[in-house]
Order: structure tokens, then sequence, then C-alpha cells
């Protein structure tokens, strides 16, 4: 892996499809295409890391170290 999720898009039983992201547990999106499907898993991916941020942020104490993490 070097940067990238894993979208998982499947046909949903009623129509459209539904997306998850195998790498985030809770992500996941639905569409009327694969597009559309593909695009509101991302958007969701998006606000998860960005609660998960805001979220761990508030205890971290002044002294921590931010650093980018390469992976892969």
């Amino acid at each position: 892996m070097k940067g990238e999720l894993t979208a998982v898009i499947e046909p949903a039983p009623e129509g459209g499809f539904w997306a998850i992201c195998l790498e985030i547990p809770g992500a996941n999106g639905q569409g009327e295409s694969l597009e559309e499907a593909r695009n509101d898993l991302q958007a969701a991916i998006e606000l998860l890391l960005e609660d998960r941020e805001a979220d761990v942020s508030r205890g971290l104490p002044a002294d921590a170290v931010r650093m980018p993490l390469q992976i892969g």
C-alpha cells in the first residue's frame, strides 16, 4: 500500500451501490452509480479522519510532535 486505500463497491439489493473501505472501519458510502458511491465513500473517509484528528488533538500535550508519515 502506498498512500492508497481500498474501496469495495457492490450492488445494493434495493438498487444502486454500497461502498466500504477495507482499511478504515466504519467508512461507508452509497450511490446510484459506482462513481457516486465512490465519491460518497471518499467524503465519508475525509470526515472520519478530520473528526478523529480533532478528537485526538484535544488531548495532546503542548510538547507533542507532529510529523508526516509515509506508508509503503
